[in-house]
C-alpha cells in the first residue's frame, strides 16, 4: 500500500478535494492525472518516491504533466525529494521539495499557493524563488504518528494490495514510526526524517490492525519500520496486544538493542506472531562497523542468530560488504562471518549487497568518502549508470576491485542457492532441491569462481529476490 501518500491523505480527508494515483498499480497514471485535471480544477500535483524505479516514473510522469498542463504546480517529497532537494528542483518540472515528513508543509504549501502565507515561512520547504535560485528553509521537526489521522483506506482498493506471501494470504503492511536514532554512515533516514525517532502508540497500531483485519481481511502484516522494536517496554506492551490477533508478521530490529532483551520479551515477540526480523548486520568486521557507525558488534549479531533460532523466529541478515577503507579485508572477514552464522542458526536469510553510501547533509553534490559524486538532476540519476548504483546491480565503486566484486557477488549466489529463501511461496520443492545440490559442494570447499550452473539454474528457476525488494 502507498503508506506515504495515505499520510498525505489523512490531513486532506474531509479538507480538500484530492485522489490519489498510485503508479505502482495503474499502468496509465498519466492518462489518469491528465482525465483529473481536466475535470477539476486542479490546484498542485503532489509526488512521492524513492530512489530507483519509483523515481525514474515520478520524473516522466511529472515532466509529461508539465509538458501537457504546464499550469498545474508540481511538489515533489519522500526519500529521494528529501535527500537530493537540489537535484530535485534542478528538474524545470518541478516547483517546490518538501524534506521530510509532508503532512503538515502540503496543507502549509496550499496555504501558500492560495496567497495566505509566504514560502518563506514554510519549515522543510525547498523551491525556486523569482530568479530562479533555490530556497531552502530551516528543517521541519519531526512529529510522531498519534499527532495525525488515521490513513484513509477506503480511498485506495485495499483488497489489492493484499498479497499472498511467506507471512499469509493477504499480507498487509503498516508504519508504526518515523525517524531513527542511529547515525550509520551509508544511510540517509536520518538525514531524511530525523534522529529522534516518534514511534506510534501500541493501542493505535493494533486498532489498525484490527481495522484491516476486520474491514479487509488482512491475515498477516510487513511493519515498515527502521528499527520496530526500539525500548523493550514498548516492545513487550505491543505484543501482547498483537497476540489475540493472530497475525503473522516480519519487521526490522537492531542486533544490539534485541540481544539485551530478556527470554521473557523474546518469547512475547514469538506468541505475538513474529515470523521473521530482518537486522542490518552489515559486516563480519568490528573495524569495518566502526567505521561506518552502525554502532553494533559481530558477537551482538551472533547472539541473535542464536537467539532467534532458540524462539523459532527467522533471523534475516543484510551485509554491505566491501568498505571503504579496506573492501579486500571486509569482504575476506564478512564472508567467513556470513558461514559462521549459518553454522550456529542453518535458517538465517542472508542478503549481500556492495557497500553503497549516500551523501549526507551539506554533500548532495559533493564527494562520499572521497570518490563518488553524486547527479545532480533526475535525468541523471535515471541513467542505467545511476540505476544499477540505486539498486545496487553495479555500483561501480572506484574502491572495489572488479575481483572483490565478482568474489561477493558469487558468494551471494552460491549461499542463495544453497539456502533458497523461504520467502519465494511459488517456488516448487524440486526447483530448491536442485540448487541445493548443485551448490552443496562449492559451499563445502570455499568454492565460489565461475558458478555457472548457478547462474543457468537461477535463471531457468527464477526464484524471488528478498535482496531487490529490500531496497
Amino acid at each position: 500500500m502507498p503508506l506515504a501518500v495515505l499520510a498525505l491523505a489523512a490531513v486532506l480527508e474531509g479538507r480538500e478535494e484530492y485522489e490519489i494515483v498510485d503508479g505502482n498499480l495503474d499502468h496509465m497514471p498519466v492518462e489518469t492525472m491528465l482525465k483529473l485535471i481536466d475535470s477539476h480544477p486542479v490546484e498542485l500535483l503532489g509526488v512521492s518516491a524513492m530512489p530507483g524505479p519509483q523515481m525514474v516514473a515520478a520524473m516522466e510522469a511529472s515532466r509529461e504533466i508539465r509538458r501537457q498542463r504546464p499550469h498545474v504546480k508540481i511538489v515533489w517529497g519522500g526519500y529521494f525529494a528529501s535527500i537530493y532537494p537540489d537535484t530535485a528542483l534542478n528538474a524545470k518540472y518541478i516547483d517546490y521539495v518538501v524534506r521530510g515528513q509532508g503532512e503538515e508543509a502540503l496543507l502549509e504549501l496550499l496555504d501558500a499557493l492560495r496567497g495566505k502565507r509566504s514560502l518563506a515561512t514554510i519549515p522543510g520547504l525547498s523551491y525556486k524563488d523569482a530568479f530562479g535560485f533555490h530556497r531552502s528553509n530551516p528543517e521541519r521537526p519531526m512529529k510522531g504518528p498519534d499527532n495525525f489521522p488515521w490513513s484513509p483506506f477506503h480511498r485506495i482498493p485495499v483488497r489489492k494490495y493484499l498479497r499472498p506471501s511467506f507471512f499469509g494470504k493477504r499480507t498487509a503492511v503498516h508504519h508504526a514510526s518515523i525517524g531513527c536514532p542511529f547515525n550509520c554512515s551509508f544511510c540517509g533516514v536520518h538525514a531524511a526524517y530525523g534522529r529522534d525517532e516518534k514511534m506510534e502508540s501500541p493501542q493505535r497500531t493494533v486498532e489498525i490492525l484490527k481495522h484491516l483485519i476486520e474491514t479487509y481481511g488482512a491475515d498477516s502484516v510487513q511493519f515498515y519500520d527502521m528499527n520496530f522494536f526500539l525500548r523493550e517496554d514498548h516492545a513487550l506492551e505491543l505484543c501482547e496486544l498483537l497476540a489475540p490477533l493472530k497475525l503473522r508478521w516480519w519487521c526490522e530490529a537492531r542486533v544490539d538493542i534485541m540481544s539485551r532483551y530478556s527470554d521473557a520479551t523474546m518469547a512475547a515477540i514469538k506468541r505475538a506472531g513474529c515470523a521473521m526480523i530482518f537486522f542490518g548486520a552489515e559486516s563480519g568486521s568490528d573495524w569495518a562497523l566502526q567505521e561506518m557507525q552502525k554502532g553494533i558488534t559481530t558477537e551482538q549479531t551472533l547472539t541473535m542468530a542464536r537467539r532467534t533460532r532458540q524462539f523459532g523466529i527467522i533471523p534475516e541478515f543484510s551485509f554491505v560488504v566491501g568498505n571503504p577503507k579496506d573492501p579486500e579485508r571486509d569482504t575476506q572477514e564478512t564472508l567467513r562471518f556470513i558461514r559462521k552464522i549459518k553454522r550456529i542458526n542453518p535458517d538465517s536469510e542472508i542478503i549481500v549487497q556492495h557497500y553503497t553510501p549516500t551523501p549526507q547533509p551539506g554533500s548532495m553534490y559533493g564527494e562520499v568518502d572521497g570518490q563518488i559524486s553524486f547527479p545532480d538532476t533526475p535525468m541523471e540519476w535515471a541513467t542505467k549508470k545511476w540505476m544499477d548504483f540505486t539498486l545496487r546491480i553495479d555500483t561501480s565503486a572506484p574502491w572495489l576491485r572488479r575481483k572483490t566484486k565478482r568474489l561477493i557477488d558469487n558468494f551471494e549466489l552460491v549461499v542463495a542457492s544453497r539456502w533458497p529463501t523461504v520467502q519465494d511461496i511459488r517456488a516448487p520443492r524440486w526447483s530448491r532441491m536442485l540448487l541445493r545440490t548443485l551448490s552443496a559442494w562449492r559451499y563445502a570447499f570455499h568454492f565460489y569462481s565461475f558458478p555457472l550452473e548457478l547462474q543457468l539454474a537461477n535463471r531457468f528457476i527464477a526464484l524471488r529476490k528478498p535482496k531487490r525488494e529490500s531496497l
